[in-house]
C-alpha cells in the first residue's frame, strides 16, 4: 500500500522573502519539493526534484546504526558498512565504486548512532544505473572468509588511525558518550574493541543483514535532476520485488534522568596540551524543548559572538577556540533519533585548571538560565541557526538535503518537515528557551570529561 503527499512548487530551495529583501516574515521557510511514497515491500521512498543542475544524489539510510549493534560485536554496524562494498548479486568486490567514479560521480557511506548511510552523486543520465545497483546489494551481499578478513583488518587500521595513533583522537566524541550514557547501547565503544571485532564470524554477518538490511528497514532518498514519475517507476521495478525481512524491534535506549554531575579523567600519551569537554544530555527528538536548545546551542557556542567564545577566548584567553554543538562530530540538530549530548569542547594550556574553565562556563550558562533572552539576541540566534541550516542544505554538492530528508522520514516518518524547521524555530520564544536552559543545562545534567597529557597527569612535563 502506498502513500504519498506531494509538497513544494519550485524544484530548487525558496529561501525566504526577507532573505531578498521582502517581508520579513520567516516562516515562509523553505519550499523544498516532497514526494513521499512506499513500496508493498516496506521501503520508503523520498523524492525531490531539482533541475538546476544535471546530477542526481541517491541515498540509501538503513534503520541500524551504533546503538541497535550487538553487544559483544562492538564496532559491528561500522564494519558491517564496509561490507557492503564487498561485492552483491551482480557486482564484485569495489566494483560499485568503480561503476560510479568512473561515470565522474563520487560516493561514500557511514556510520551514525542511528542509522548507517550509502550515497552517490552521480551525472543525472546514469540514476537508473545506480538505482539498480543500490538494490542489487540490497537484494543480496555476497562475502568470504577473506573479505571479511580484509575488512575486519581495514576497521581496525581506521580505529589505529583515526583514534589510538591521533592526539585526541577520540575526544570528545567517541569518549565522552561512554561516559555520559547509563545505557550500554548508548555509551559503549561503538568504534569497535579489537576483541570484538575479531569475533566477528560470517554467520554474524548473514545474519546482520538479513535482520536489518531489508527494504522494510530502509528509506531510498533520491534529489536532483531527474523527473518523479520515471524515476519511480525504476524504483519498483528494481526494489519492488526484494523481500520484505524480519519486523525489527529497537532495543531499549532510554536514559533516566541524570541527577548528578559526572566527571572523568582520562590520559592521552600523544597529547601535548591538556582539554576539557562538558556534555549536556538532550531533550527528546521533536519536542519544543529539543528546538529551543538548537538556538541555545546558536547563543552559546556557534560563532565568535557566541556567548562561550566571547568569554573564554575573547576576554579571559583561555583558548584559542571552543567548538561542540548538538550530536557535534557525528552530525548535527537533525539526525539523530536518539538520546545524545549537547558538547561544548576546548583545547588549553597546562597552567590553565578544568575548574577554571567550568567556573566561566557556569556563569555564562547561568545568564541563559535566570535571564531572559533579550529580543536581539533571539533573532539573531535564528537567523543564525536558518544559515546553518542552508549551509547543511548545500553541503557537498547538495548531501545535506538527502540528509534531511532521509532524517525525519528514518524518525519522524515526514520528510516534508525540512519545510517547518523555520517555522519552528519562529515558534521558540525567550521563556521557553529559559526554561530548557534551567532543565537542560543544570550542573546536574552534565558530564566533565578532562584529557591530560600523559606526562602531565604522570607530574612531569613535555
Amino acid at each position: 500500500m502506498a502513500r504519498k503527499a506531494q509538497l513544494g512548487l519550485a524544484a530548487a530551495l525558496a529561501l525566504t522573502a526577507w532573505a531578498c529583501g521582502g517581508d520579513p516574515d520567516a516562516r515562509a521557510g523553505l519550499s523544498v519539493p516532497v514526494t513521499y511514497d512506499s513500496l508493498d515491500n516496506g521501503l520508503r521512498v523520498v523524492l525531490s526534484e531539482d533541475h538546476t543542475a544535471p546530477t542526481a544524489t541517491v541515498a540509501l539510510y538503513y534503520d541500524v546504526g551504533f546503538r541497535v549493534e550487538p553487544e559483544g560485536r562492538t564496532g559491528f554496524a561500522h564494519l558491517f558498512e564496509h561490507m557492503m562494498f564487498q561485492g552483491s548479486e551482480n557486482l564484485g568486490p569495489m566494483e560499485f565504486v568503480r561503476m560510479v567514479q568512473e561515470n565522474g560521480g563520487v560516493l561514500n557511506g557511514s556510520t551514525r548512532h542511528d542509522f548507517t548511510n550509502y550515497y552517490e552523486i552521480v551525472p543525472a543520465h546514469t540514476l537508473e544505473r545506480i538505482l539498480w545497483a543500490e538494490a542489487d546489494r540490497m537484494r543480496g551481499l555476497r562475502i568470504t572468509e577473506d573479505r571479511l578478513a580484509n575488512q575486519r583488518d581495514v576497521v581496525k587500521n581506521e580505529v589505529r588511525v583515526n583514534v589510538l595513533n591521533q592526539p585526541y583522537g577520540g575526544f570528545p566524541w567517541l569518549d565522552l558518550p561512554q561516559v555520559a550514557f547509563e545505557n550500554w547501547h548508548n555509551a559503549h565503544n561503538f568504534y569497535g574493541d579489537f576483541t570484538d571485532l575479531d569475533a566477528a564470524t560470517l554467520e554474524d554477518v548473514q545474519a546482520f543483514f538479513d535482520r536489518y538490511y531489508a527494504p522494510n528497514n530502509a528509506v531510498l532518498v533520491v534529489v536532483g535532476d531527474f523527473e518523479s514519475e520515471r524515476t519511480m517507476e525504476w524504483i519498483r521495478d528494481y526494489f519492488g520485488d526484494i523481500p520484505r525481512g524480519p519486523a525489527t524491534e529497537r532495543p531499549d535506549v532510554s536514559e533516566p534522568r541524570q541527577e548528578a554531575e559526572k566527571r572523568e579523567t582520562r590520559t592521552d600519551p600523544l597529547a601535548n596540551r591538556p582539554a576539557v569537554a562538558l556534555g549536556y544530555r538532550m531533550p527528546e527528538r521533536g519536542s519544543a524543548d529539543y528546538w529551543a536548545m538548537g538556538l541555545l546551542d546558536q547563543i552559546l557556542l556557534q560563532g565568535d559572538d557566541a556567548w562561550l567564545h566571547q568569554a573564554l577566548v575573547q576576554r579571559r584567553g583561555l583558548t584559542g577556540s571552543v567548538s561542540g554543538g548538538v550530536n557535534a562530530q557525528l552530525g548535527n540538530l537533525y539526525n539523530s533519533g536518539g538520546p545524545t549530548l549537547w558538547t561544548a569542547s576546548l583545547i588549553h594550556d597546562p597552567g590553565v585548571s578544568t575548574d577554571s574553565i567550568v567556573a566561566v562556563v557556569d556563569s555564562v550558562v547561568e545568564r541563559a538560565r535566570t535571564d531572559l533572552v533579550d529580543p536581539e539576541t533571539l533573532e539573531r540566534a535564528r537567523t543564525k541557526a536558518r544559515s546553518a541550516l542552508y549551509d547543511e542544505i548545500d553541503a557537498f554538492f547538495g548531501f545535506g538535503l538527502a540528509d534531511l530528508l532521509a532524517s525525519f522520514a528514518l524518525f519522524d516518518d515526514d520528510p516534508a518537515r525540512v519545510n517547518e524547521i523555520d517555522a519552528t524555530f519562529q515558534d521558540v520564544t525567550a521563556e521557553q528557551l529559559q526554561r530548557t536552559a534551567r532543565e537542560y543545562l543544570r550542573p546536574t545534567n552534565r558530564t566533565i570529561l578532562t584529557l591530560e597529557p600523559e606526562s602531565t597527569s604522570e607530574g612531569g612535563s613535555r
